[in-house]
Parts: C-alpha cells; structure tokens; sequence
C-alpha cells in the first residue's frame, strides 16, 4: 500500500468513481487529487473539486504518476485451464488483490466474500459463482467492487463464466475480519 499527502496533477484525462456514491465521473487533466490508497492495482484519490474521494483504475495509473502494482504470486503460471484445489486457490489469490477503496484491507480479509463455488461446465472450463456483501448497505461502490472481483476470476485460466453476487445475509460486522485484516487496521 501506499499514502501520501502530496499533491499531484492529473497528466490526462481520466475516468473515476465518486466514493461511496458510485458515479463515474471524467476528471479533467491538470486537477490537483492526492493519492490516498494504492492497492489491488486502483487508487484512491482525494481531489476536493469532486466532493471528496474518486477511484481510479489501473488503467489511469500513469495520469497520477503511477504505475502498475505487481500481481500478487499465484500458483504456477500456466496458460493450461485451472481446476479443483488450484483453481479455487487462484480465485482466492485474485479476490484478495480486490479492495474497498476507503479501507486499506482486501475483501477476503474484511470479510466480505461469504461464499465461493466453481463448477465445471464443460473440459477445462468452468463458472465461478461468489457471494459477498459490503461494510455498508448504503454503499454505492458494491457494483464497483463486484466488478473488479468478477474481471480477475475471469483472467483466470479456466474460467469461462463469473457472477459475483452482493448479498446482505448475515450483515457484515469487524468481527468478520481476519486477523490479518485486523493487524492492518491497528485492532490488535
């Protein structure tokens, strides 16, 4: 992770979500944001022009002077479809390169995936289902979230189909949150 309390100017336009509304909005170039989050390869942004936080993607890292995090080690690289044990290791890998972007901890960590299944449809290919939930019912960035999860667990090899579904049973409480998370949030 990384934070910062630089000021920094957008070298281009770029496109980004309003948080915790949900609204994609274009940032023009040359606004002033400071980067308060990097992880998961999308950032956070506190540009006061907009209202608060925007996020951004990985796409638009070199509009903030950024550029793509490493992916985090997976399983041994193939271009072979996964299946079983290692498919279901690799999704879990991917899930946690995912993050809210106002709390510096993976979803997995936080708690919020409750359910994963994959199942085969055919040789070698598979649809991934995940049920996950929010810290927050009012939060607007669950479609945001969601996507970004579902667009990893569909680079995986192997999988041809991926929902992933907001759910909101049970609700979501910090006694959720692994021990990992926990440490990075300072509740230990």
């Amino acid at each position: 992770m990384s934070e910062s309390t630089d000021w920094i100017e957008l070298s281009r336009d770029c496109e980004a979500v309003i948080v915790p509304a949900g609204h994609t909005v274009l940032i023009p170039k040359g606004t002033r944001a400071v980067i308060t989050q990097a992880l998961g390869n999308s950032y956070t942004l506190s540009v006061p022009d907009y209202g608060g936080l925007v996020r951004i993607s990985e796409r638009d890292a070199d509009a903030v002077g950024q550029k793509r995090e490493a992916a985090p080690e997976a399983p041994a690289s193939t271009e072979d479809p996964l299946a079983g044990e290692e498919l279901e290791s690799r999704i879990w890998v991917e899930l946690r390169t995912c993050y809210d972007p106002e709390i510096p901890v993976n979803i997995v960590d936080l708690g919020l995936v409750y359910d994963l299944s994959a199942e085969p449809i055919d040789e070698g290919r598979h649809k991934v289902d995940v049920k996950m939930t929010l810290t927050a019912p009012g939060c607007g960035m669950g479609d945001t979230i969601a996507a970004d999860a579902r667009y990893k667990i569909l680079n995986i090899p192997g999988v041809e189909e991926a929902e992933v579904e907001i759910v909101w049973a049970p609700v979501w409480n910090p006694n959720m949150i692994s021990p990992e998370g926990r440490a990075k949030l300072g509740m230990e």
